[in-house]
């Protein structure tokens, strides 16, 4: 986690507008195409210095969640899921859960149907996203 130096009280903790910015470029990049977003409420997601940088980049669309909707964020099943396989199972220490999350998480990946029902189990209509600057 980026934490911007100084004191505790002068910058807050965490990805600032600034640092989402240079990772959505690179991902604009490296992705070669426009980029869509499904981002919760998050202080730095809704800011006025993060609506003029999404406004600079119109191959950036963003979908603004409603608050307090987790229903509503397939991510939140993502997680909801790793825990329930991590139920039960003791591990000696912190590089082994480690391990096992980073496990979980790959195996995840490759479940193409799975990943497909947490975004299904949100009822969102995903089709068509158009990027509002064409």
């Amino acid at each position: 986690m980026h934490d911007g130096g100084g004191s505790r009280t002068a910058r807050r903790k965490g990805f600032t507008e600034a640092d989402c910015a240079r990772l959505l470029d690179a991902a604009h990049q490296q992705l070669g195409g426009p980029v869509v977003l499904v981002w919760d409420n998050l202080n730095t997601h809704v800011s006025a210095a993060m609506t003029e940088l999404i406004a600079a980049r119109d191959w950036l669309t963003v979908c603004q969640l409603p608050p307090y909707a987790h229903e509503l964020n397939p991510v939140e099943l993502v997680w909801s899921h790793l825990k329930r396989s991590l139920a039960n199972l003791a591990k000696r220490n912190l590089a082994q859960l480690t391990a096992l999350v980073k496990t979980r998480l790959k195996r995840m990946q490759y479940r193409p149907g799975l990943l497909d029902g947490f975004l299904a189990s949100t009822r969102l209509d995903l089709t068509p996203f158009c990027n509002p600057h064409n």
